[in-house]
Order: C-alpha cells, then sequence, then structure tokens
C-alpha cells in the first residue's frame, strides 16, 4: 500500500508539525503559560508524554522570561545543549551560554573531590556572579550539587531546567529540585535529554522575541 505524503512546503513544515501536535492534544488543559514549552518539548521529542510530566513550579516562566531580559545567562551540563541553545537570540539581551565540562580546572576539582565533572561544573557557575538559569539534561549529579548550593545559600537560581535522562538517581535527583524552592521546570520521571533541556531554554527565547506564526 502507498502512503501519501502531505504537500507541504519546506518553509511550512515546522507550522505544520505544530498544528498536528494542537490537533493530536485536543482539548488538553495547560498551566497558564507553559503551553508553547510543552508543545516545543513534544515537537522535539514527539513524545506526548510531556504533556503530564513537564512540572512548572509558581511563576517559574514568567520569572525566567524577565531574567533573560535582563540579561541572564545559561549554564548547561552538556556541549549538546549548549549547542542547541539559540544563542543569537539569548545575546539579543546580553545573554551567554556556558558549558564547563571540558574545562581543566573542573577535571582537577571533580578528581580530587572524588566528584563528577557535573557537579564540579556547578561549583564553577556558583562563582560567575551573575544571574544564571541552569538547563541539566544528562547528569543527575548536577542536579543534586545545585541542590546543595542552594541548601547552603551559595546560590539563587532564577530558573533550573531539571530534565536529565536515565535510571540512576534521576527521578530523585528531580524530586529534590522541586523541593528546593528554587523557580523550576521539571520533567518527571526518567525521561529528558540534552536536546530537551535546550528546547526549553529555546522556547523560553522564542516567547520573548520570534517571528514563528504558530507562536503567536
Amino acid at each position: 500500500m502507498k502512503t501519501k505524503l502531505e504537500n507541504v512546503q519546506p518553509r511550512e513544515i515546522e507550522t505544520r508539525s505544530f498544528e498536528i501536535i494542537t490537533e493530536e492534544l485536543g482539548d488538553h488543559k495547560f498551566q497558564p503559560g507553559t503551553e508553547l514549552i510543552v508543545k516545543r518539548c513534544i515537537h522535539t521529542s514527539a513524545d506526548f508524554e510531556y504533556a503530564d510530566s513537564l512540572y512548572f513550579s509558581e511563576g517559574a516562566v514568567e520569572q525566567a522570561i524577565e531574567a533573560i531580559k535582563n540579561g541572564a545567562s545559561i549554564v548547561t551540563d552538556t556541549q549538546m545543549a549548549k549547542a542547541g541553545i539559540n544563542k543569537k537570540a539569548l545575546g539579543k539581551f546580553g545573554g551567554e551560554v556556558f558549558c564547563f565540562m571540558s574545562d581543566e580546572d573542573v577535571a582537577a576539582k571533580a578528581k580530587a573531590e572524588g566528584s563528577t565533572r557535573a557537579a564540579a561544573c556547578m561549583d564553577k557557575a556558583a562563582a560567575l556572579g551573575k544571574p544564571v538559569i541552569f538547563a541539566i539534561g544528562n547528569a543527575p549529579t548536577a542536579l543534586v550539587r545545585l541542590y546543595e548550593l542552594i541548601q547552603e545559600k551559595k546560590i539563587s537560581p532564577y530558573l533550573i531546567i531539571g530534565v536529565p535522562v536515565g535510571f540512576v538517581n534521576v527521578v530523585q535527583s528531580k524530586e529534590m529540585i522541586m523541593e528546593s524552592g528554587a523557580p523550576c521546570i521539571v520533567a518527571k520521571g526518567r525521561k529528558g535529554g540534552s536536546n530537551i533541556a535546550a528546547c526549553i531554554c529555546n522556547a523560553l527565547l522564542y516567547m520573548i522575541d520570534n517571528e514563528r506564526d504558530y507562536w503567536k
């Protein structure tokens, strides 16, 4: 049996994709201000479970958008997530994207303390002395260290995007962030990934400044 292809122009593919997502979600009820982020995650992963598994702390989206407008930077735990974040859009507001995983001082600190590089990266981020949004898509140890730094009153993140993927301490680390009191967007359960971390950052950016028809 032959499958009939949709006749869609290249510039219309993304718009059509969001139309399909909207159709399949039907009358799903979204927490105010979160719909475009949820749909972006579904668009990135083709996984409709994100419609129910994404957790948003109260006011997290609004606070993150305001922080970006005021020049907040983004710290992520993988080069993949860093590559996927729209740095040009972030740069319009004076922000940068950082990933310290390959830094020699981070490797040395992790070895000396018997920790992971991801955890050591959070310590380096805490010393930046600038407003920061954390986008964690790979390492639960990064979330655990962020929780500890919050409890020690060494950081006050404008947002933690907690979406590491995996099996070991992933669920537990996400629960710690949801209980930390910090503004957060968390993918409950085992799912997530660097692509989801990046797409949530981009969704926030596109909610501020974009020309996409489906985003209006």
